[in-house]
């Protein structure tokens, strides 16, 4: 398998996520700030390896598998650090709302290829729009501290709890293109 490079992009991202998890245990002022930059770096790469497929025309079997994974590895690994760091009910809910989300909706779309259904539940723009708001969250969540004036965790914390309400919107709207299929029966 050759490694092309929205693949190796991809491959990034996921060595980033043991990067992330030890970074963030330092015990040092600029580790918040150091972690919200390792995890921006990781969503860029997420949005660049996709792009870089599509252009260069570099889709792979590979990379159709990997990326997801590698999204859904960073973003879990993300939350969690900052749910421990912050363990209110406030942060557990939404944390634990987009965290269901990605397995409900993994198992879906496996099961869904597996009766050959698979483009009914393929990502939507609302996804995209939940992702890009999931994203900046964690980024300003993990960053930590006031830029300036701007009091990024604040920002973070709105923004999760905006993508935590697009994410079960999306379930449902997945769920409901998907019920169909659910409830058929099985006819041997």
């Amino acid at each position: 398998m050759k490694i092309t490079l929205p693949n190796a992009l991809t491959l990034l991202r996921i060595a980033l996520i043991p990067v992330l998890f030890a970074v963030f245990w330092l015990p040092f002022n600029w580790i918040k700030p150091l972690c919200g930059m390792i995890f921006t770096l990781a969503a860029i790469t997420d949005w660049f390896d996709g792009y870089l497929a599509r252009k260069l025309n570099q889709n792979s079997t590979f990379g159709a598998f990997l990326d997801p994974v590698a999204d859904k590895l960073m973003v879990v690994t993300a939350l969690i650090l900052i749910v421990v760091h912050h363990p209110s009910i406030w942060m557990v809910i939404p944390v634990s709302i987009i965290i269901g989300r990605e397995i409900v909706i993994s198992a879906l779309r496996e099961w869904m290829a597996e009766v050959g259904k698979r483009a009914t539940v393929k990502v939507s723009a609302l996804g995209k729009v939940k992702t890009t708001f999931q994203m900046f969250a964690i980024g300003f969540l993990l960053w930590e501290y006031d830029i300036w004036f701007i009091p990024t965790y604040a920002i973070g914390y709105a923004l999760l709890q905006i993508a935590a309400a697009l994410t079960l919107l999306s379930m449902l709207i997945y769920l409901r293109a998907a019920w169909p299929h659910i409830t058929a029966e099985d006819v041997d």
